[in-house]
């Protein structure tokens, strides 16, 4: 069965600046979506600026994954859409949060921080150590790689401790990073994911792609258990 990938974005016009559209000749959205191609996958896109912000009950009841690249209209994400998104995470449904989406509300929200971090960008050198070689999300990723320009993200990062530290950033300057984190919550899973900013090429990376693809079919909604769930549900509501 294939997997069933939404990609959000917030498409505000610095995603359609010549800067951004020279490196990604479809915007962030179609970057990551074209990351996901075949039959294993089924790949929609959404914006905040379709009705309900694109994340109807419709859309996020048929995704298994829920990929959210944010950059700055984070607070013109309805309040309700945000308390919709994570029901369905909290029942299941994979989450996968980019770069600068780790100020998004729903981010916040099942971190119950601020989620807030140090950056600059100096467009420096990042290198990239796998500190847990053997989970799923980095099979076939080397044990460090570099990506020769990004922006920094340094601690403190402003969130719980992740229930499984994948993968940290250095930067050239000294910083460092918690670049790849894993959190459950519910009976769902969310991955954050550092590398991305809109003008660099983070997104052309091999070994950046593989973590991103890895990490999808991790993080996908149980469906058997989701079928489950809702028939506990159902004999729960009948026994009332």
């Amino acid at each position: 069965m294939a997997i069933k990938i939404t990609v959000w974005n917030e498409d505000n016009p610095l995603e359609s600046s010549p800067d951004v559209l020279k490196m990604y000749p479809e915007g962030l959205v179609g970057a990551v979506a074209d990351m996901f191609q075949g039959a294993e996958y089924e790949v929609r896109r959404a914006w905040l600026s379709q009705e309900e912000a694109g994340l109807t009950e419709e859309v996020l009841a048929d995704t298994d994954v829920l990929i959210w690249w944010g950059h700055c209209k984070h607070w013109m994400v309805p309040d309700e859409i945000v308390t919709r998104v994570q029901g369905h995470v909290l029942r299941g449904m994979g989450l996968m949060v980019l770069h600068s989406g780790h100020e998004s509300k729903i981010f916040q929200r099942l971190m119950g921080t601020q989620c807030s971090l140090r950056w600059h960008e100096m467009n420096e050198k990042e290198r990239i150590f796998v500190i847990e070689p053997s989970h799923p999300i980095m099979r076939g990723v080397p044990l460090h790689f570099e990506l020769e320009a990004e922006e920094m993200y340094g601690e403190r990062f402003d969130i719980p401790a992740p229930d499984a530290l994948l993968a940290l950033g250095w930067y050239h300057s000294g910083e460092v990073f918690r670049s790849a984190c894993l959190f459950n919550r519910g009976y769902g899973k969310i991955f954050y994911f550092q590398p991305g900013h809109e003008t660099l090429p983070s997104y052309h990376n091999p070994h950046v792609i593989r973590i991103i693809q890895n990490a999808a079919r991790y993080i996908a909604r149980d469906r058997q258990l989701d079928r489950e769930l809702h028939s506990d549900f159902a004999e729960a509501l009948e026994q009332l």
